[in-house]
């Protein structure tokens, strides 16, 4: 039987086609205030295709996504005001400072100097805060993206491995992010090949829904 639309952020029927594959099919998820998914699965499952679904960054070749009963293809410029997206490409500019590229993405989605300034203490970036993002190691260049979640809220976080390249000092200052925006009622879903401790996270393994796996 087929799930209805309800409350919150929800997945009906959902297929994703890649080129001439179809990567996954049959796929429902819904994810009310404070919740957490983890998409997990084998290179190649969709984790990265539907968190881009889900960021309305495509459309799905079957079923739809919505929030709270509305679908979010229809109302694209509202969702895109609703999500942070991060992917795998930081998209860092060589000479901008850290403080400055930081202030940037918070002027575009609507957060002030103060929350700058709280993401970067957040995310050990203090320090580092005046240097042009050229000197950054790859590390440091990830906390600084992940810092974007803090200096400019939005109430649903799509991930796509965010761990990757943290220390455990990094890894330790993501999930009290993570912990933090779910007690205020956010909502993340995150890709990963690591284990996380996410507390009650539901999880959604995308192998169980490959076309060959279908009944």
């Amino acid at each position: 039987m087929a799930m209805e639309p309800s409350p919150g952020f929800t997945g009906i029927g959902l297929a994703c086609r890649r080129g001439e594959r179809l990567v996954f099919r049959g796929l429902d998820f819904t994810l009310r205030d404070g919740g957490a998914l983890i998409l997990t699965g084998t290179n190649g499952s969709g984790k990265s295709s539907l968190l881009r679904l889900m960021a309305g960054l495509g459309r799905a070749e079957a079923g739809a996504i919505t929030w709270n009963g509305e679908e979010i293809i229809a109302e694209s410029a509202a969702h895109r005001a609703r999500i942070h997206f991060i992917g795998h490409q930081d998209a860092l500019k060589p000479r901008q400072g850290v403080r400055e590229t930081l202030a940037f993405w918070a002027g575009m989605h609507g957060g002030n100097e103060t929350l700058v300034e709280e993401a970067l203490r957040r995310f050990r970036l203090g320090d580092l805060a005046p240097l042009p993002c050229r000197y950054l190691s790859q590390g440091q260049r990830r906390r600084l993206v992940l810092a974007r979640l803090l200096a400019s809220p939005a109430p649903l976080w799509l991930l796509d491995e965010p761990a990757t390249a943290l220390d455990q000092n990094g890894i330790a200052d993501l999930l009290a992010a993570i912990a933090a925006h779910r007690q205020s009622g956010g909502r993340v879903v995150l890709s990963t090949h690591q284990s996380l401790a996410i507390e009650d996270a539901a999880t959604l393994l995308l192998d169980r829904f490959a076309p060959r796996a279908a009944a």
